[in-house]
């Protein structure tokens, strides 16, 4: 599929779908309980879908409904399954279903699409090997052999992304003995938080000095729950960008700022770039002005490079996107990938190892592709809105990974967008 988008400038509102972080975090959390649990308002897409086939796989009881999902968990007794459980496209569910795996007392073995085969998980593997796991990988990537029980212990772990720690935080409560986990550094704080947060919500005993080391307590259970997910700000994201565009507003609904999400950050970014931010009890309004060049940490939210990348390349001046060395292992290799895109579309960006500098300029139309990122699609059509004529977006329907109607939301904005199918 493909996006053809013309010149637009962006008014409306619109609802942001469900966290995609949340939604995984619900159906783990479910399906490792003692009971039955419900998902209210999950994130209906690609990589939810792929969370709630894993756990399935693996003995969860699911049932996917409109609006509502039911989950009857598995007490943390997993059964192995006779074939490798697929993760299609989800990150997130291939560092999670890995610790799931382990504490089965069989062999599991885990796979994903060609993206998710290239991403590391050997920081991970290692943990559970520690922890007392069987582990075989090639490469340190999917796919991957693992063979519990996992029994506790300690280990130190790589903290290059918080999913490798919170997929840990999330199972070793069920191994017989405590653990501790040791984390020289760790990239995407708000990540983890958001896992911590649920770990108290659940009754979970832990001890933690600061991001640094925590220990776990063993022969812990959770318990069954019914849980509403929140808005999602790092879909939000695009919609702020576009707001933010000059001669722009977008209200974007649904938004809890008391939540862990750590890209609620991304309002401070805009504002940082000169873009108007009003919020209010359930909304916030981004209006566009005159935008300018920023110095931006995107340390705890990398997921917002390609957005404000996009967004970058319209101001006046220069941006600097530093700190974000983890943005290179997400679905792409998103430094580069931006570089080269914007690249196509006359934009004057230079990579960094841990980021981007950009200047911002005319933006020439062009063909232009997503090599299979919903974020790259995302992005490249907030840039393409202020293009000089069409700009074509290929692979564009990688947006079914975590946001199926942008598409809709993006023209009911007044964004000039055409969809070819292939």
């Amino acid at each position: 599929m493909k996006f053809i988008i013309n010149p637009s400038s962006f008014q409306g509102a619109v609802t942001t779908p469900a966290s995609k972080s949340h939604t995984i975090r619900a159906v783990f959390f479910a399906a490792l309980a003692s009971g039955r649990s419900v998902i209210l308002n999950p994130l209906d897409s690609a990589d939810g879908r792929s969370a709630l086939c894993a756990v399935a796989s693996l003995g969860a009881d699911v049932e996917h409904g409109p609006g509502k999902w039911i989950i009857d968990g598995t007490a943390g007794r997993i059964c192995a399954p006779t074939i490798p459980v697929d993760v299609g496209n989800s990150g997130t569910t291939a560092n999670f279903i890995l610790s799931m795996a382990a504490l089965g007392m069989a062999p599991v073995y885990i796979t994903g699409d060609t993206q998710t085969r290239s991403r590391p998980v050997a920081p991970l593997l290692e943990a559970l090997g520690n922890l007392g796991a069987r582990i075989s990988s090639t490469g340190g990537k999917l796919p991957a052999r693992v063979e519990g029980p996992i029994d506790g212990g300690e280990t130190q772990l790589d903290g290059s992304t918080s999913q490798y720690l919170s997929s840990l935080l999330i199972h070793l409560p069920l191994a017989p003995r405590d653990s501790r986990i040791n984390v020289p550094f760790l990239n995407e704080k708000p990540y983890a938080e958001m896992t911590l947060k649920w770990l108290d919500e659940m009754g979970v005993r832990y001890v933690r000095q600061d991001f640094s080391s925590f220990e776990i307590i063993g022969r812990q259970e959770y318990c069954p729950f019914t849980r509403l997910v929140p808005g999602d700000f790092s879909s939000a994201t695009f919609f702020a960008a576009m707001g933010a565009i000059p001669g722009s507003s977008v209200t974007i609904r649904g938004l809890d700022f008391g939540d862990t999400q750590g890209d609620k950050a991304v309002f401070d970014y805009l504002e940082a770039m000169g873009a108007k931010v009003v919020k209010g009890m359930d909304f916030v309004t981004v209006s566009g002005d005159q935008l300018h060049g920023a110095t931006l940490d995107l340390n705890a939210t990398p997921d917002a490079l390609p957005a404000i990348a996009a967004l970058a390349a319209l101001a006046d001046g220069i941006t600097q996107i530093t700190n974000v060395p983890q943005a290179r292992i997400k679905e792409t290799d998103r430094i580069a990938v931006m570089a080269q895109e914007l690249g196509r579309m006359g934009v004057d960006i230079q990579e960094r190892p841990d980021g981007l500098v950009i200047r911002g300029g005319k933006i020439k139309a062009a063909q232009v592709d997503s090599h299979g990122d919903h974020r790259v699609v995302m992005s490249l059509a907030i840039a393409a809105s202020a293009a000089d004529g069409p700009v074509t977006i290929g692979s564009a329907e990688a947006v079914d990974i975590t946001f199926p109607n942008f598409a809709q939301l993006y023209q009911e904005c007044g964004g000039k967008l055409e969809i070819i199918q292939q």
